[in-house]
């Protein structure tokens, strides 16, 4: 055995530690909860200096999977983790890289998939890679993520296939544990042994063409290899498992009985639950009931025998799934706990038992219920064969209505009025801040926002200049969390949430379909505008398909509320976030000076694609954010999309006080950090000039109110803050030019 030390941390943390040992050439990711931890905890590990993986923040998962592959065909050893729909965003990837063979390891922390949005655990997401190719490793707690990390990189180059590291999200990602890992990188290193990779692009002298276009019978042929090396894994993971026990005196095995040699009814489990159900064993074992609870480490391959092994003796197999097949009358494990044992021509009977959605809590008493049901099949007893436990009947809630609807008169009090000109442009009369009094909020007060967040005043006061019917989409982020949570809602209008890269595409369709039926008469033509509301960088991984709406001409507008980060999955950095700036995966330290990139110029791109309208809005000019909204419904009504950018506060992640967040936003437009514009049919004009009211102030003024950013006043970053001018004032200077000449 090499030398330990005992460390206590989590699932996330030890995924990250062993990342770093490793020393990955480069780890492409994107935020998702639970698995964001690892990438963060890695970048915190970067900033002291303590590894070279690079680590690459892409706009979306499925790019970071591109991230990835490219990595590995370069000869690279790569890294990733994620979680559920972030998971199935990158699926497309994932037998691209099977595929081709080249071996990768990717963490898995599992989480219930969208719809509707849940962020907590449950094996929903990692079931959809069961055909992928990929070789599924499942930690049961962090000592296993930590060791099966090390683990899969070498069963990943001794077989040229990725491995996944599968966990339980937020039961082992989270969960601290004290946990045995090795005092010497070196140690690890040593283990994994030197990567030689058979093929990559730099090789100059044998050139390569990798993922070549194949018809029959090639790619049979192609799977053919790719099954074999899933057969070979059968025998390799158990020997690199012995050598791993050689080195730190932990020995795995590719499935794992609990008191199940004489078991006659048997729980099978996968994940955390595991030690839960032991309990329940050990309670019934008591009471003179032989029964067991069994597990696999390797969900990929499969290994039949290895497992009937294990479960042989049972007449009774309770398979639990903490997910479900639709219509398969069970989840995965069921099905195929049910194959297996028809392989073995086993007698055993098969009760199957959903458990855990959305990381419902799996207690002792629920393995104790499941087993009390096997128990009770023993006896020829009737029992629900397939069921799922902590159900209830729903149906009731739709007839609940927390708010009076808003008529189209309610919502139309004529407090700000718009009109085309005669030479196309929109003309706004009224407006002001008394007179938006009038109009009814759309949102409700009561929801769960963060003291001083922008996120409704902002959208509260983008639809003070919207009047007549609403209908509102929300991008998976802040706004819509803290105003959704079922079974109420904050919404006195039609609302549809869809996830972060994909948004602008789902309300295209609602869009035409609207235009659609009022076109054939099913419905009336009625005064309803549609509007996107994205933030929390929900316009870098969407902003492809909200591109995509504005090139098709779709009616609608999109509303950014820009708070500089991806805040509701605590703080990452977006492309939106400031130079400089500190965030959880772009640390302050020895090695490292918080983000490394300019903040991404939406209204630029949005202009650039030609749509008909473009402005930029803040908090601090009320009346001028309510005269654009009204200005981007007509334009949304008759000419196309409309696209609206805030700066939105968010004091949790910026780090100031609620109380002046007002004064904060102000200073980001008399910095020009946030200029005020519209660019009106390609006309830019300037909204607010700081400079002719003498206003205009540093950028480090406006920085240095922040502790996210306030660092910067510190002589060492000098060089960063001038840069971050520079550039300030050059995209300042492009927009006074394009002001002061006409069509441009």
């Amino acid at each position: 055995m090499l030398g330990q030390k005992m460390v206590f941390e989590s699932g996330n943390e030890l995924a990250a530690l062993a990342a770093k040992q490793i020393n990955y050439h480069i780890m492409g990711y994107y935020p998702i909860t639970p698995s964001t931890q690892v990438a963060e905890q890695l970048d915190l590990l970067g900033a002291e200096g303590l590894h070279d993986v690079k680590l690459i923040p892409a706009e979306g998962e499925h790019s970071a999977a591109g991230v990835c592959y490219g990595g590995t065909v370069g000869g690279g050893r790569v890294f990733n983790a994620t979680s559920a729909n972030g998971l199935l965003y990158a699926i497309e990837q994932l037998p691209v890289q099977s595929g081709t063979r080249f071996p990768m390891v990717m963490n898995v922390a599992c989480r219930s998939i969208s719809g509707p949005l849940s962020i907590k655990g449950d094996h929903s997401d990692i079931m959809y890679t069961l055909n992928s190719g990929w070789i599924i490793l499942f930690a049961k707690v962090p000592q296993e993520v930590y060791d099966f990390n090390i683990i899969a990189l070498k069963v990943a180059e001794k077989l040229r296939l990725p491995v996944i590291v599968a966990y339980d999200g937020f039961f082992t990602s989270h969960q601290k544990r004290k946990v045995s890992v090795f005092e010497k990188d070196e140690d690890v290193l040593s283990f994994v042994g030197k990567y030689n990779p058979e093929v990559t692009v730099f090789d100059y002298e044998n050139p390569v063409t990798i993922g070549s276009y194949m018809n029959e019978p090639d790619l049979t042929n192609n799977k053919y290899q790719l099954h074999l090396a899933m057969e070979e894994a059968k025998k390799v993971i158990p020997q690199i498992f012995e050598e791993y026990c050689d080195i730190a005196g932990r020995r795995y095995h590719m499935s794992k009985g609990y008191m199940t040699k004489d078991a006659e009814v048997i729980l099978f489990i996968l994940g955390s639950a595991f030690d839960t159900a032991k309990d329940a064993v050990d309670n019934l074992r008591q009471k003179g009931f032989k029964v067991g609870v069994a597990t696999v480490s390797v969900l990929r391959p499969w290994n039949s025998s290895d497992i009937y092994e294990v479960i042989k003796s049972a007449k009774v197999v309770a398979v639990c799934d903490r997910q479900d097949s639709f219509g398969g009358g069970g989840g995965n494990l069921s099905i195929e706990v049910k194959a297996l044992l028809k392989d073995f021509d086993s007698s055993a009977k098969v009760l199957s038992r959903v458990y855990g959605i959305g990381g419902c809590d799996f207690y002792v008493e629920d393995a104790e219920n499941i087993f009390n049901d096997g128990i009770k099949m023993l006896g020829s007893e009737k029992v629900v064969k397939f069921d799922y436990i902590n159900k209830y009947q729903g149906g009731g809630q739709k007839d609940i209505r927390y708010f009076e609807a808003l008529s189209e008169e309610k919502s139309s009090p004529g407090n700000v009025l718009a009109e085309f000109t005669k030479e196309g442009s929109v003309a706004v009369s009224g407006g002001t801040v008394k007179e938006s009094l009038k109009m009814p909020r759309r949102i409700a007060p009561g929801h769960g926002a963060c003291p001083g967040c922008g996120i409704p005043i902002n959208v509260n006061l983008l639809l003070k200049g919207i009047s007549g019917n609403v209908v509102l989409l929300f991008h998976t982020g802040c706004g819509m969390v803290v105003t959704t949570a079922y079974p109420k809602t904050s919404f006195k209008v039609n609302y549809v949430h869809n996830l972060f890269q994909n948004g602008a595409a789902t309300l295209s369709g609602v869009v035409e379909v609207y235009n659609q039926k009022v076109k054939r008469g099913e419905i009336p033509d009625e005064d309803v505008t549609f509007i996107m509301v994205s933030g929390d960088g929900g316009l870098d991984i969407g902003l492809g398909s909200a591109l995509g709406a504005g090139l098709r001409g779709h009616g609608m507008i999109v509303f950014e509320y820009d708070n500089g980060g991806y805040m509701n999955t605590g703080y990452q950095q977006s492309y939106s976030t400031p130079k400089g700036a500190r965030s959880s995966t772009s640390h302050i330290g020895k090695y490292e000076n918080g983000k490394l990139t300019f903040h991404k110029d939406n209204p630029q791109i949005f202009a650039a694609a030609n749509i008909p309208y473009v402005a930029t809005t803040a908090e601090s000019q009320p009346v001028d954010f309510i005269k654009k909204a009204k200005k981007a419904q007509e334009y949304a009504k008759k000419e196309g999309m409309a696209y609206i950018k805030c700066l939105s506060a968010c004091p949790l992640n910026w780090g100031d006080e609620p109380r002046f967040e007002k004064n904060v936003i102000e200073a980001a437009v008399d910095c020009c950090y946030h200029p005020l514009y519209e660019v009106e049919k390609g006309i830019t004009t300037i909204s607010y000039d700081p400079e002719k009211k003498n206003k205009k102030i540093d950028v480090l003024d406006w920085l240095s109110m922040m502790g996210r950013t306030k660092h910067l006043k510190n002589e060492k970053f000098k060089d960063i803050v001038d840069e971050i001018q520079a550039e300030v004032d050059r995209r300042w200077e492009r927009l006074k030019i394009k002001n002061d000449c006409e069509g441009l």
